[in-house]
């Protein structure tokens, strides 16, 4: 064998010795950002099954409280390729594309069920396709936060839109938050989260809305007289990742990333469902009156409220129909 020979044999044999790992790429960074605490069930299932489910081919880096971008910031963050992925709420779609504010208004929505329907539907197809073609951004997934109730001072009963006429309720802040109190027939009051505690003690507000863990966690409770599971926004968030990104991965890659997804909601949604009905025991058990009003009668004046504001001039042509209709 000719020196030449020996030369280009062991150039082979080292090429087929060269370690797999060596060869093999990086896993993909995914930087996540979220403005809610590592303990809410959506955290966990995405740092304990969505993170997991993914494999070796990503890296899911999650931050929460908003530890690494600010709240209110996530969206531009993932345009500009600082961020890869966070979970938001339909308000926060809203502000570059007014079309998804429908799906922040009382009683389109109706319960966790319906949630599913109307993103396993076509219109859900539409959503993700305005997400995409508008903002760059793919929806992964739905997580479910829970359902904001109606919680008040006093013992008035409160059955229908009307018998809020008047109420001081604490709303969030922004034009969105405040029809809402004023569409389901409140006075709606901005007030900081903050301050909602010593505002319903001094009697500064009368009541204010929030999903029923948000009550027990904030001890409403303490500072107030009853609950009306007035149910008129269901809370939740759409998982985004970079669309650019999403269109490199493999077919397979975003195969797994959908699933992911979609197991690790299908846990968290149950735990936020299980911890609702456990807590209209609790709060009954710490001398609450808690009952169900005449929905019907609410969804249908919310809804009125809605399409004689110029708040729905933005809603998709149909689309409150539709949705309707499921």
């Amino acid at each position: 064998m000719t020196i030449h020979t020996k030369a280009l044999s062991a150039l082979a044999v080292l090429a087929l010795t060269v370690p797999t790992a060596a060869m093999a790429q990086e896993p993909i960074a995914l930087r996540f950002s979220d403005s809610t605490t590592a303990d809410a069930p959506r955290s966990v299932a995405l740092t304990d099954i969505f993170a997991e489910r993914l494999g070796d081919d990503f890296e899911f880096q999650p931050y929460f409280s908003s530890t690494l971008v600010p709240q209110g910031s996530e969206i531009v963050a993932i345009q500009r390729g600082n961020l890869e992925m966070s979970l938001l709420p339909p308000s926060d779609f809203a502000k570059q594309v007014p079309a998804f504010d429908i799906l922040g208004a009382a009683y389109v929505i109706r319960d966790p069920e319906h949630l599913q329907a109307v993103f396993e539907s076509d219109i859900g197809d539409e959503f993700r396709q305005m997400a995409r073609d508008e903002m760059g951004l793919e929806i992964l997934g739905i997580a479910y936060y829970g359902a904001r109730h109606v919680n008040l001072r006093g013992d008035r009963e409160v059955m229908t839109p009307q018998d809020l006429n008047g109420v001081r309720l604490r709303m969030p802040g922004g034009e969105s938050w405040q029809f809402l109190g004023s569409a389901i027939g409140a006075n709606p009051t901005p007030m900081d989260y903050a301050e909602v505690y010593t505002g319903l003690q001094t009697g500064a507000i009368d009541g204010q809305d929030n999903p029923l863990p948000n009550n027990q966690l904030m001890k409403f409770h303490e500072v107030t007289d009853q609950i009306i599971l007035t149910g008129h926004n269901m809370g939740f968030g759409m998982l985004i990742i970079n669309a650019d990104l999403f269109a490199s991965l493999t077919p397979e890659q975003q195969q797994t990333m959908r699933d992911a997804a979609s197991e690790a909601f299908a846990w968290s949604d149950q735990q936020y469902i299980d911890q609702e009905a456990e807590l209209v025991s609790f709060f009954e058990q710490e001398g609450l009156k808690v009952y169900e009003p005449d929905l019907e009668a609410f969804k249908t004046y919310a809804q009125e409220q809605y399409l004689a504001s110029p708040l729905s001039d933005a809603w998709p042509e149909g689309m409150l129909e539709r949705i309707n209709a499921l």
